[in-house]
């Protein structure tokens, strides 16, 4: 593991926030490494409020959609609704179709087969489109570089508005609007929103024109607060605003599927995480497993009952992802381990077998583990379908762009992307793909980094503190839950491994002539023990424990040296 402070700020300008606010040094640091530098901008930050978002008019090509939506409207036309598999599209798609069916009764949804069709617009879906008389698709989440998809529509006389937020090509397609904040002629203030997000902002404009506020539209944040989650985008300015909101909603009054979801938990309240790793995996595994059409029923679904019911067959749907997932993780790792008589900068393994629904999430394994840029193939079709992950710093996206020449097609992000080639051009394109990572990344990437935000004093964490940090949620990409670091501690004798196969650690700290102890987990620290019988260096984050009706706080260790 390798620890790195992040750059400290100016400490003349920490010192006034911190006499302008009257908190203390450590907490103006972490708001100053956020871009927060006045009492203004901390109001902002601490207080979100929805009168912050954005007009949505600000968005090239937002007054082409709603004009060609109205259009439909008042000349009785049919609305296809159509969007990916995945977390991000099946609720972009259940979002558009709740707002839509409030005011507008002809509309249908249409979420492609990852088996038959594969990502983004298909011909098949258009195809679906003609042969039912819709002359209008809303395309969410994807879209943005399907030229000759749409190319195809206009000639059976269905026109396309686009809401997407992956990176454009150097070309666009011949849409009647596309809204995508990363166009490089778009001047929206906001460039990070996800699928979803890109789809509220149409609804915001639409709204407008039906007469309603911002805080009519509350009701929908739940499905945006969850696609931004499970899409890994930064919570940051407006992306942070529907996050907050969106978790009041799914802790208040989800809609029926979340809350049938949330059902079978036992906890009180829901933060990001839990939505990363609870909502958002079960949702995706419609679209893994069988369809995603199960996804999109569940989370527009009106009657509870029927809700529960959906829940339950996505929980079978989950668990045998689950299984899977471990099996060809199994089955890589193996694979892996056979070839590994040289160095290489990347992971790439492939197995006709492998189901294409799972590829994504043995990549990410692959990476925990080997800490490569990460590539899973498996066959699909007469094709090679793979699913790329990257390390931290590293763009794939990029990297994929310069292997072009022996790739089909591919999209994405900068960690995590998709893409299909021809089997013949594996070999050429792994050996390619190995060049361009061995020749551009940075060799320090290829050790898993913390991220240390600044130095503590364990004096400093008191329940006051630890309120203000919580305050600085909702946490997740380019607005991490602070992590600090401490030197020269000591634990009291009494530390020990924990857990049924003793990976864990558990310690009781001392700091400097403080004769108070501060508790400690390390989950898969049990390794770490024997660094525990002299003075040692701790990285932390700061949590609550719930115990037997005590609430205390805890340092949640992520690494010892």
């Amino acid at each position: 593991m390798r620890w790195t402070v992040k750059p400290q700020p100016d400490s003349e300008i920490v010192h006034l926030l911190a006499r302008e606010l009257n908190i203390d040094k450590t907490l103006a640091i972490l708001l100053v490494q956020r871009g927060i530098t006045s009492f203004e901008e901390a109001k902002k930050f601490f207080r979100p409020t929805l009168e912050d978002l954005h007009d949505p008019y600000l968005m090239k090509d937002m007054d082409l959609a709603v004009e060609r939506i109205e259009k439909a409207i008042s000349q009785n036309e049919n609305i296809l609704i159509y969007g990916d598999y995945d977390v991000d599209g099946t609720t972009s798609v259940s979002l558009m179709y709740s707002y839509l069916k409030t005011v507008y009764p002809n509309i249908a949804t249409y979420i492609p087969d990852r088996y038959a069709e594969g990502y983004g617009v298909s011909y098949k879906g258009i195809d679906f489109a003609h042969d039912n008389d819709f002359s209008l698709i809303i395309a969410l989440d994807c879209g943005i570089k399907a030229i000759e998809k749409v190319a195809y529509a206009k000639e059976k006389e269905i026109d396309f508005i686009i809401c997407d937020h992956h990176k454009p090509g150097n070309e666009i397609p011949k849409a009647t609007a596309i809204l995508n904040p990363k166009r490089i002629d778009c001047e929206y203030p906001y460039k990070e929103l996800c699928g979803c997000g890109v789809g509220f902002k149409l609804i915001q404009a639409l709204a407008n024109s039906h007469n309603q506020t911002i805080n009519d539209l509350t009701a929908y944040l739940d499905l945006v607060a969850t696609a931004i989650a499970a899409d890994i985008v930064p919570i940051t300015g407006e992306n942070r605003i529907l996050t907050y909101f969106g978790l009041q909603v799914i802790n208040s009054t989800p809609r029926n599927g979340i809350k049938a979801l949330i059902y079978q938990l036992d906890k009180e309240e829901l933060n990001v995480t839990d939505v990363v790793f609870v909502i958002a995996p079960r949702i995706n595994a419609a679209g893994r497993m069988k369809h995603g059409n199960y996804a999109v029923e569940l989370l527009t679904e009106m009657d509870f009952d029927s809700a529960i019911a959906s829940a339950s067959e996505i929980e079978k749907f989950n668990n045998d992802r689950k299984e899977l997932d471990k099996q060809i993780t199994q089955e890589a790792l193996l694979q892996i381990e056979d070839n590994k008589e040289e160095e290489h900068f990347t992971t790439v393994v492939f197995d006709k077998n492998w189901h294409k629904g799972v590829i994504g999430i043995v990549a990410s394994r692959l990476t925990e583990t080997y800490y490569r840029p990460t590539l899973v193939f498996t066959k699909s079709g007469d094709k090679l379908a793979a699913s790329a992950r990257s390390v931290k710093g590293f763009d794939v996206y990029n990297a994929l762009e310069q292997c072009a020449e022996f790739i089909e097609q591919f999209g994405g992000h900068k960690y995590a992307a998709g893409l299909t080639l021809l089997p013949e051009q594996y070999k050429n394109f792994k050996r390619k793909f190995e060049e361009v990572v061995k020749n551009t990344i940075d060799k320090d990437l290829l050790i898993p980094e913390i991220a240390i935000d600044t130095e503590l004093s364990l004096m400093n964490v008191t329940p006051k503190f630890y309120r203000i940090i919580r305050q600085m949620g909702p946490f997740g990409p380019q607005n991490m839950k602070p992590t600090f670091k401490t030197c020269s501690v000591r634990d009291n004798g009494y530390g020990k491994k924990v857990g049924a196969d003793q990976t864990h650690l558990k310690l009781n700290i001392l700091y400097g002539s403080d004769r108070k102890t501060y508790n400690a987990i390390g989950f898969g620290l049990g390794k770490k023990h024997p660094l525990i019988q002299n003075e040692f260096d701790i990285c932390y984050s700061i949590e609550e424990n719930h115990w037997n009706g005590f609430t205390s706080l805890q340092l949640m260790l992520k690494d010892i040296q």
